[in-house]
């Protein structure tokens, strides 16, 4: 699965406010763009990403039933 296809699954099923989803887009965004960035571009790109999800913290308890 692509970004594209993706961003439409996202879409399609309403999970835009699903941030777990939206930080998988975001790294395969970064990964299919990966040849074309410098490595320290891409290391900080991947920082990022790291510190939005260890963010999230733990925003599944209560909802298990619900995203697993």
């Amino acid at each position: 699965m692509d970004s594209k296809e993706l961003a439409q699954y996202i879409e399609s099923t309403n999970s835009i406010a699903k941030p777990w989803l939206l930080v998988q887009l975001r790294l395969k965004k970064l990964q299919e763009c990966r040849d074309t960035m410098s490595e320290n571009d891409y290391a900080e790109k991947l920082a990022d990403i790291h510190q939005d999800l260890m963010n999230l913290g733990e925003w599944w308890q209560g909802l298990e039933d619900e995203v697993f």
